[in-house]
């Protein structure tokens, strides 16, 4: 009980410090505020996305393929929660989350995203960059390294605004979930193996 009133309390600072709306798009939460599974998890919500380095793109800014649906039934998240696929429809649903970078560079992308064994050990990510297209397959039942929610999707070379974005897709991950939460790009010094940029 004593938890319960300290995770309410926590939710309604959360919606208070962050007054983002969620995706119209998709379907409401079916949880009850305080209904979760990881409870000792909860410390590691992020609740508002602005208050993170570099610039995050949270899943209410997605452009969404197919039905998907709000929960935050398993900690942690950033912002309002976490989109999950439903487990139907798999190969026809994705989730493209775009930034807006303010100049041309190397930038560390990070996926963040919750775990359990309900997760999909496959979920296909494409990093669209200024070198073209790279895709991983991320194994989302593994806790996440950083803070237990940001993974590292590699270094990558982006042009300035919005050319690039990181799309999250359903192909291949029968019998498993796949969740959408945010992205993050953290300036990054260009890696060791990187061809040098052309002088103009």
């Amino acid at each position: 009980m004593r938890f319960l009133v300290s995770f309410l309390a926590f939710v309604g600072t959360a919606a208070a410090a962050n007054k983002t709306a969620p995706h119209p798009a998709a379907l409401p939460n079916i949880h009850a505020p305080g209904e979760v599974d990881r409870p000792e998890l909860v410390p590691f919500i992020v609740a508002d996305p602005a208050a993170l380095p570099g610039i995050v793109v949270d899943e209410t800014a997605a452009t969404l393929t197919g039905t998907w649906q709000y929960s935050t039934h398993t900690p942690p998240y950033v912002g309002l929660g976490y989109l999950h696929d439903q487990n139907k429809d798999k190969g026809t649903k994705s989730a493209t989350l775009t930034p807006n970078l303010p100049r041309a560079g190397w930038y560390e992308v990070r996926l963040a995203h919750c775990y359990n064994v309900r997760r999909a050990t496959n979920t296909p990510v494409t990093i669209r960059h200024a070198d073209g297209e790279t895709t991983l397959r991320i194994n989302q039942q593994q806790e996440p390294p950083h803070a237990r929610l940001w993974r590292t999707l590699g270094v990558f070379r982006f042009a300035a605004g919005r050319a690039s974005f990181v799309r999250i897709s359903t192909d291949g991950t029968e019998g498993k979930y796949v969740i959408v939460d945010a992205v993050q790009f953290l300036p990054a010094a260009a890696p060791v193996s990187a061809p040098p940029a052309k002088s103009r």
